[in-house]
């Protein structure tokens, strides 16, 4: 796919259209996955100032370091003006000026620099500061056909690190040592960043955010092992799927795998449009607490994926937003049991016109090495 395609000049007019709708007259965007759906940059986060200046109305600015103005215009995918500011100076001003005109209330990106949220309200003291989150939000929670596509990429690409996992993890090696392994295969599937890497053998796999340790990895044990990483296209992956190392795993894990592996399918197979976030995550929780394991399941069903590997939407109780076609998000329901063990499967799904399709198509099954 063409960087244009996946990242069209279109989206900042779009972006503009919707700032005005919120009643902002500008969007203020630093480094982050917001700056990135916008103008293709992949902007360096650091101390020296890069920074989107969106108005409502009239020509965007970008703001960067001196240094970095020749990545910029590189990077960048529409006719962006770009102005720069030499090490030492005070680069506020230009964020000022390019506003053209007195601001009463701007969006900041939701996960700017607190040094550069106060930076900004000293330089713009009449304006208020809201998240940039309520405009991009809605523009960003459905992938174009561009989008899914590199999220498909992404998923055979850590598919691939899946199917490989017998030739790393086994009996007596550390679940750091997996890991090591693991990382390697994340960059040579095509992947230019690993993001995460669980390995959680045994009662660690009962902590679903365990990462790893140096612990070894005992004959029979159940092993979790959530990974994902950021493709060249800036969009992510993120796959889990649950192992026995060496022998028969015990007969308390095997019947409640069976459990989480119908929970899931169902779930997945729930998805449609119309059907709510909260309905989703209930549609593999139910049968979680109706065999009895309901308190096991500790988290949300999912969350939506793209340039952030945690976005909108959520799929959680309470949220009654309904799934449209182009969503992508993750399907990854869990049990845990303190002290013994624990399983999760996930797939990232895209809800499509009519269903659903998986993004992860290695088998969810319980899986033997």
């Amino acid at each position: 796919m063409g960087i244009d395609e996946l990242y069209p000049p279109d989206r900042l007019v779009a972006a503009q259209r919707a700032t005005a709708a919120a009643g902002l007259d500008a969007l203020l965007l630093t480094p982050g996955s917001d700056l990135r759906y916008l103008t293709g940059y992949d902007a360096h986060a650091g101390e020296r100032l890069t920074c989107l200046v969106l108005p409502a109305e009239g020509e965007p600015t970008l703001v960067v370091p001196r240094l970095e103005r020749p990545a910029a215009e590189a990077a960048v995918t529409t006719g962006l003006r770009v102005v720069d500011h030499p090490d030492g100076s005070d680069p506020y001003p230009l964020v000022v000026a390019a506003l053209d005109g007195p601001a009463a209330a701007v969006g900041l990106a939701d996960r700017m620099w607190a040094e550069q949220v106060l930076a900004l309200r000293a330089a713009l003291p009449g304006a208020a500061q809201r998240l940039a989150g309520e405009v991009l939000r809605e523009l960003r929670i459905r992938k174009s056909p561009a989008e899914v596509a590199a999220l498909a990429e992404a998923g055979a690409a850590i598919d691939e690190v899946h199917l490989r996992m017998g030739e790393w993890l086994r009996p007596g090696r550390t679940e750091a040592e997996v890991a090591t392994d693991i990382a390697a295969a994340i960059r040579a599937a095509g992947h230019v960043s690993v993001d995460f890497v669980i390995v959680a053998a045994g009662p660690n796999g009962a902590s679903p955010h365990h990462g790893t340790s140096d612990r070894p990895i005992g004959v029979g044990e159940p092993v979790v092992v959530d990974i994902g990483g950021t493709m060249p296209t800036g969009y992510r992956s993120d796959c889990t799927r649950t192992y026995v190392a060496g022998g028969p795993a015990p007969a308390e894990f095997v019947d409640y795998y069976a459990v989480l592996d119908a929970a899931q399918r169902a779930a997945v197979a729930a998805v449609r449009p119309g059907l709510t976030a909260a309905a989703a995550d209930a549609a593999a929780r139910a049968p979680i607490t109706a065999a009895g394991y309901g308190d096991a399941f500790l988290h949300r069903t999912g969350h939506g994926i793209g340039l952030d590997g945690h976005e909108e939407p959520y799929l959680v109780a309470g949220n009654d937003r309904p799934l449209e076609a182009g969503m992508a998000f993750s399907i990854e329901p869990g049990i845990y049991l303190a002290g013994r063990h624990g399983a999760r499967i996930e797939d990232i799904v895209v809800c499509t016109t009519d269903g659903v399709q998986r993004l992860n198509i290695t088998p969810t099954e319980l899986i033997a090495l």
